[in-house]
């Protein structure tokens, strides 16, 4: 079974929350991360609106915390998330997810082999 994490990216409010985690988690040092939260925007919209989306982006250093899943329990980043916009499940029901609204993003992390 294949899993992965399904971020609904329209509610992230950037707190870098799962960023902390994640480095607390696997001690990761200064200037690398699991997952990284990125900026677009902030940029006008047509109808005079303002648009500016964070997208938290597993890297390959994410193994989507083996030993925590392991154990039964969610990802650190996923555990942590103040905003509950993140989830994890095996990717055929993260997929079901996907289709009933816009604005979210699917990953399956294949973590880096040293």
């Amino acid at each position: 079974m294949t899993f992965g994490i399904l971020i609904d990216y329209e509610f992230c409010t950037g707190c870098q929350s799962c960023e902390v985690a994640c480095k607390e988690e696997h001690g990761i040092p200064v200037g690398q991360w699991g997952i990284h939260l990125l900026d677009d925007g902030p940029w006008e919209c047509s109808d005079g609106k303002f648009n500016w989306n964070k997208y938290p982006v597993p890297t390959r250093l994410c193994d989507l915390c083996a030993k925590r899943t392991a154990a039964g329990k969610q990802p650190s980043c996923v555990h942590h998330c103040l905003a509950g916009v993140m989830q994890y499940d095996t990717v055929a029901n993260l997929a079901k997810q996907l289709e009933t609204k816009p604005n979210q993003v699917l990953f399956v992390p294949k973590p880096y082999k040293y």
